[in-house]
């Protein structure tokens, strides 16, 4: 764990619904990973902007989290249902979208926030560790486009995040930006099958956040060199990212799909 404070240019942004404007009256929106981080806030975001959110959460040890989550989202007027579940076994996707139909009767919004990162050399690779990663970036968030594709309502919104490092040349992400990497195809495949249904299908690929997933797997000389790559000095907060994913889930992002929206402070550009 990276013992340093990392302090920031600008602690606070104005939040995306200071404008008073609320999308999303009247739709439903699945959360995954909404216990914590990036997905806490979508789910507490889109519930002030009239959503009702289904919060998912990965394991028992996340239950109280998850509950935090729901009861801001009730506190904003909106219903909740949190559902945990396993979403590298594929029925368990399924179950989600299952749940969330018998609560709510439809699905307008999936966002996945989830992910695993492991940070080494390529060559230090343990079997069990690619595996790891893939169940989690890839196999599971493919399944969960799948139930997407078949249940989720016309005009729906998919949205899915990825990493700043699939477009990195650094060393010690070949796993992590690799199992991430398949995640964009799968969503320009999906664009274009859903289309039709006025269905958009995004990415997100954010640089490094001020979270509690970045810092387990970095070291404080690693954490400082991404510091001096950014146009402030700093790492990136959750608000950072919030904006632009609220935008892609709406109605106003209806052409705008099959894309990967890079946000990292100037770190890394996805044209090399």
């Amino acid at each position: 764990m990276v013992a340093i404070a990392h302090q920031q240019i600008r602690k606070s942004y104005p939040s995306a619904t200071s404008t008073g404007a609320r999308r999303f009256v009247g739709k439903t929106a699945i959360v995954v990973g909404a216990s914590a981080n990036v997905g806490k806030a979508l789910a507490e975001l889109l519930a002030q902007e009239g959503a009702d959110v289904v919060v998912h959460y990965n394991s028992a040890s996340k239950q109280k989290q998850a509950e935090e989550t729901a009861s801001a989202v009730r506190g904003h007027g909106q219903e909740a249902l949190t559902f945990q579940a396993d979403l590298t076994k594929p029925p368990q996707a399924t179950a989600l979208f299952d749940a969330a139909m018998a609560k709510f009767g439809k699905v307008d919004i999936l966002i996945n926030t989830a992910g695993k990162i492991v940070r080494k050399p390529l060559v230090e690779f343990e079997e069990t560790e690619f595996d790891d990663l893939f169940n989690v970036n890839a196999k599971a968030a493919f399944f969960l486009l799948k139930e997407a594709s078949k249940r989720l309502s016309d005009e729906g919104r998919v949205l899915s995040f990825v990493t700043t490092m699939v477009a990195a040349f650094a060393p010690t992400y070949a796993g992590y930006a690799g199992s991430k990497a398949p995640l964009e195809h799968f969503s320009k495949a999906l664009a274009k099958e859903l289309g039709p249904r006025g269905i958009t299908v995004n990415c997100i690929a954010p640089g490094p956040l001020d979270t509690s997933f970045f810092y387990p797997a970095e070291s404080n000389e690693n954490v400082a060199w991404l510091q001096s790559m950014s146009i402030d000095g700093g790492l990136g907060n959750i608000a950072d990212i919030t904006g632009l994913a609220l935008f892609l889930v709406s109605p106003e992002a209806r052409w705008m799909t099959g894309t990967t929206s890079f946000i990292n402070g100037g770190i890394i550009s996805p044209i090399n």
